[in-house]
């Protein structure tokens, strides 16, 4: 959605606070608000589950007898859900 300088690169967390602060003008806006709402969608309009919007956001599970039967990184799954995600924003 970000695409950075670098092909395959997004932008970096700093130069889309600085886009959103100093380019927008929105000074109460947070990059940590993008994913706040990506996580909303998974939990309340999304049929996705909360375990996989955790892995998309790179949070780790701190139940470490789940963390340690799981040992897939769930690509295909997420790139599903990302792309619902696209779709849903568009």
């Amino acid at each position: 959605m970000f695409p950075g300088l670098k092909k395959d690169k997004s932008i970096s967390n700093m130069s889309m606070l600085k886009f959103l602060k100093k380019d927008l003008g929105h000074s109460d806006l947070t990059v940590h608000g993008f994913r706040s709402s990506f996580r909303e969608w998974v939990s309340e309009i999304s049929t996705y589950s909360a375990e996989l919007g955790e892995s998309a956001l790179a949070h780790i599970n701190s139940n470490k007898v789940e963390a340690a039967y799981q040992r897939s990184d769930l690509l295909k799954k997420r790139e599903a859900m990302m792309q619902d995600w696209a779709d849903y924003l568009e």
